[in-house]
C-alpha cells in the first residue's frame, strides 16, 4: 500500500509518499480500505511543525477518513467485511470525559493517521457512515463536524430559539451553521469576504457581519441582539478573537473554545464578570459521533466540500488549507 508520511520538519512539500507492506488486523482490530481523507487546520499544523508537537518520524498525517472494512481480526464483533465506516479521531474515547490515555490515541498525531490506502484501527474506534453520504462527504465528519456538534449540543445546549455566533467559514463553522439551522437556532456569522457572506446567507445565516468592514464586530453582534449578546459562541479564532467573543456573549452564556488560529493574551476578568462558561473543546467521543450521525441521517444533511484532490495531489490540499480561500472542507480522494 501507499501512505503519505511526515519524515522531516520540511513542511508540506517534504511529505513523502511511501510504499508499505499491506497491513493485517490483529485481535480486536479492523482493516479499513480508506476511500477519502479530509484535511483540518490541525493536520496542516502537524505537517508544518511536527517537532514542537513531539511527532516522531515517520508519521502518517490526517485524523479524518472514511472507507470500507475489508478484513476483521480475531474477536471483532462490531464490524464485518463490506461495512462503510469512519474512523474516530480519538481511538479510545468512547464516552464520558476524556483522559490522558485516550488523548494519547489521536489519529494523525500521537498515532498514525488516515492519509493512506489502508489503515488498521481498533474495532471500537470506528462508527458507521451515514448511508446517504459519499466517502468524500463522510470523511469530513470525524473532526470538524464532531467538534461543532460537541460545542453546540454538549456545551452550548442550544435549542430552537437560541442565538449562536459563528466565526469564519472553515469546516467547523460551516458545520455549526448547518446544525443550527437543523435545530431552529438563530445564527450570526462573521467573515471578511462579501462573497463568502453571500454563501452563508444562502445556507440560512440569519445575520452576518463583515469583520473587515466592522473591525469592532462585537459591537455589531450586540446591536443585532438588542445589547444582550448571543447564547453561545463557537470560538474558532483563538486568543486573538476571544476578547470580542466574550463581549458578544450574553451574561451566563457559553463559549466553546476550539481555535488556535490567532495569537494573543486572554484576560479572564470579563469571563468572571459576565459569569460566562468557557469550555475548551477537542473533538468528541464516539458516543457523540454516533448521536451526531443519527441527526445527520434523519435530516439528510450534506457536508459542504470546497475542493476535492486526487491522492497523488494531496500536498496541494495542504497548500489550499494554508491559503485559506476555501469554504467548507478540503478532501483527498484515495
Amino acid at each position: 500500500m501507499k501512505a503519505y508520511e511526515i519524515v522531516s520538519d520540511g513542511g508540506v512539500d517534504a511529505l513523502a509518499l511511501n510504499d508499505h507492506p499491506d497491513p493485517k488486523p490483529g485481535p480486536g482490530e479492523v482493516l479499513v480500505r480508506v476511500r477519502a481523507s479530509s484535511i483540518n487546520y490541525r493536520d496542516l499544523s502537524t505537517v508544518e511543525a511536527p517537532v514542537p508537537r513531539g511527532i516522531p518520524y515517520p508519521r502518517i498525517p490526517n485524523s479524518d477518513g472514511a472507507g470500507d472494512v475489508v478484513e476483521i481480526g480475531p474477536g471483532v464483533t462490531r464490524w464485518k467485511a463490506g461495512d462503510k465506516v469512519c474512523g474516530c479521531f480519538f481511538q479510545g474515547w468512547i464516552d464520558g470525559h476524556t483522559t490522558p490515555e485516550w488523548a494519547a490515541q489521536a489519529l494523525g498525531g500521537t498515532i498514525d493517521g488516515m492519509l493512506a490506502e489502508y489503515r488498521v484501527l481498533r474495532q471500537d474506534g470506528l462508527v458507521a457512515m451515514p448511508e446517504h453520504l459519499s466517502y468524500e462527504e463522510a470523511s469530513t465528519l470525524p473532526c470538524a463536524a464532531l467538534t461543532a456538534w460537541h460545542s453546540l449540543v454538549e456545551v452550548g445546549q442550544v435549542k430552537a430559539g437560541s442565538t449562536v455566533l459563528l466565526l469564519g467559514t472553515g469546516g467547523v463553522s460551516v458545520f455549526a451553521l448547518q446544525f443550527c439551522k437543523m435545530m431552529g437556532v438563530r445564527v450570526i456569522c462573521t467573515s471578511s469576504s462579501d462573497e463568502k457572506i453571500a454563501r452563508l446567507k444562502e445556507m440560512g445565516a440569519d445575520e452576518t457581519v463583515n469583520y473587515r468592514s466592522h473591525p469592532e464586530w462585537q459591537e455589531k453582534v450586540l446591536e443585532l441582539t438588542d445589547g444582550k449578546g448571543v447564547d453561545h459562541t463557537v470560538e474558532v479564532g483563538g486568543a486573538g478573537t476571544l476578547e470580542r467573543s466574550i463581549a458578544s456573549t450574553r451574561i451566563a452564556g457559553s463559549i466553546g473554545l476550539i481555535g488556535v488560529l490567532t495569537g494573543g493574551k486572554i484576560d479572564p476578568v470579563m469571563i468572571m464578570r459576565k459569569s460566562i462558561r468557557l469550555q475548551g473543546i477537542y473533538v468528541g467521543s464516539r458516543r457523540m459521533f454516533e448521536e451526531m450521525n443519527t441527526a445527520i441521517s434523519q435530516h439528510a444533511l450534506q457536508p459542504v466540500i470546497s475542493d476535492t484532490f486526487a491522492f497523488g495531489d494531496a500536498r496541494d490540499a495542504f497548500h489550499a488549507m494554508r491559503a485559506a480561500g476555501h469554504f467548507g472542507k478540503l478532501v483527498v480522494k484515495i
